[in-house]
């Protein structure tokens, strides 16, 4: 009888596994071929990830922000052509964000990264 040797994937050898099962036009039984692993076990992973990645979401609710009048126009008043906005965010755990004005994309990863861990 043949010995079954158990092999132990790393984390990121599973993510760059799967990650080559979800390219168009992939056929899964190639990839599991290629690496030597079940067709079952690269579903079980590509379940887990999604799982694990769908844990990190929280459900944003998008409102309309009353509507703002115009400055008065003085003549020595610089006009923008942006008004700033506000961004609100309310994790499950009752922590709140709140950004008012511009920033930008970096920063907004950073800040939502931060809050995730906690």
């Amino acid at each position: 009888m043949r010995e079954v040797r158990r092999r132990n994937w790393s984390t990121e050898e599973r993510l760059r596994i799967v990650r080559e099962t979800l390219e168009p036009g992939v056929i899964v039984q190639a990839v599991a071929d290629r690496h030597g692993v079940s067709t079952g076990q690269l579903y079980t992973w590509r379940k887990q990830m999604l799982a694990t990645a769908m844990a990190g979401f929280v459900p944003v609710e998008v409102v309309p922000e009353a509507p703002r009048l115009p400055p008065p126009m003085l003549a020595e008043t610089p006009t923008s052509s942006a008004a700033p906005g506000i961004i609100e965010i309310t994790l499950p755990s009752g922590a709140s964000i709140r950004i008012s004005g511009g920033a930008d994309a970096a920063t907004l990863r950073l800040v939502l990264a931060e809050m995730g861990g906690r």
